[in-house]
């Protein structure tokens, strides 16, 4: 039994991180992205600056690391790539904007941070659209 289920690790380890990107990549788009998008798509500029990049610069970054970054990880193409952007929104999310906070608001910044973290490390698996262009 316990030979059955260690045989299993390269399987289960696909079918984690296939997991992983469809719930916190899925999660991030429709919850914070389009969220986001909806409330300051017209006054870009009432957006946070939280490093002084100017609030419309730091609205569009985020909009193109959640949306177009949080897709791409989503489906699995060029996920490690598309992954950089969002662990760096994330630490400013963590260090810039919630930091002072209490606990509570910082664990959802940390928990995506270290998923991505994870998913970067691991790579995109076995169901990624990175995975088929590699094997094609």
């Amino acid at each position: 039994m316990i030979r059955q289920l260690s045989s299993l690790a390269p399987f289960s380890t696909d079918w984690a991180v296939l997991i992983l990107r469809i719930v916190f990549c899925g999660l991030l788009l429709y919850n914070h992205a389009f969220v986001k998008f909806a409330l300051f798509r017209d006054s870009p500029d009432s957006f946070p600056d939280p490093v002084g990049l100017g609030a419309t610069a730091s609205f569009y970054l985020v909009m193109f690391a959640e949306m177009l970054c949080g897709a791409l990880c989503l489906i699995g193409l060029f996920t490690r790539f598309a992954l950089i952007p969002l662990l760096i929104t994330m630490l400013v999310a963590l260090l810039r904007i919630h930091w002072e906070n209490e606990i509570t608001d910082k664990e959802l910044p940390l928990l995506y941070l270290a998923v991505y973290a994870a998913i970067f490390l691991m790579g995109p698996g076995r169901y990624s659209l990175d995975h088929r262009l590699k094997r094609g």
